[in-house]
């Protein structure tokens, strides 16, 4: 019986680790970003300069233009913008790729709240919203070696 109740417990306590991943659409990134939450862009470097970003957007690759990833060291790049006890938000150019890095961040990142950007930065820019050019956050990044 003891084992049983630990079990349970255990299980409880392990459910509510996982962080909470809501779909936002551009109107909450908005808000969002303006009340100061980390706007996380996963995509590549070719991406960020074809579009822009979302201003104040942090640059971060997930998957190389080849696919690959290396989640630990990226994480570990993240915690620099964002803490896991905060809210994060994630964008890439349609949602999908953020799918995976949203699971990634509640699962093993420990993140509590995770705010995935749900058609991505082309329904962003397709309703006319705020572009900065990536060139100077791009530079940035490059320089301090965070992209």
């Amino acid at each position: 019986m003891f084992r049983f109740l630990f079990a349970c417990c255990m299980l409880i306590a392990c459910s509510s680790v996982r962080a909470e991943i809501l779909d936002i659409d551009n109107a909450e990134l908005a808000s969002l970003s303006a009340s100061g939450v980390p706007v996380i862009d996963v995509r590549t470097a070719p991406e960020w300069e074809e579009t822009g970003i979302v201003p104040g957007s942090y640059l971060l690759t997930y998957f190389d233009e080849r696919g690959r990833a290396d989640p630990a060291a990226w994480l570990e790049k993240v915690k620099v913008f964002a803490k896991p006890e905060n809210p994060v938000i994630v964008i890439c150019r349609s949602g999908n790729r953020t799918k995976a890095v949203s699971q990634f961040l509640s699962q093993q990142g420990g993140y509590t709240k995770v705010y995935n950007v749900k058609h991505g930065i082309r329904a962003w820019v397709k309703e006319g919203r705020p572009i900065a050019p990536a060139a100077p956050a791009l530079a940035s990044c490059r320089k301090a070696k965070t992209c």
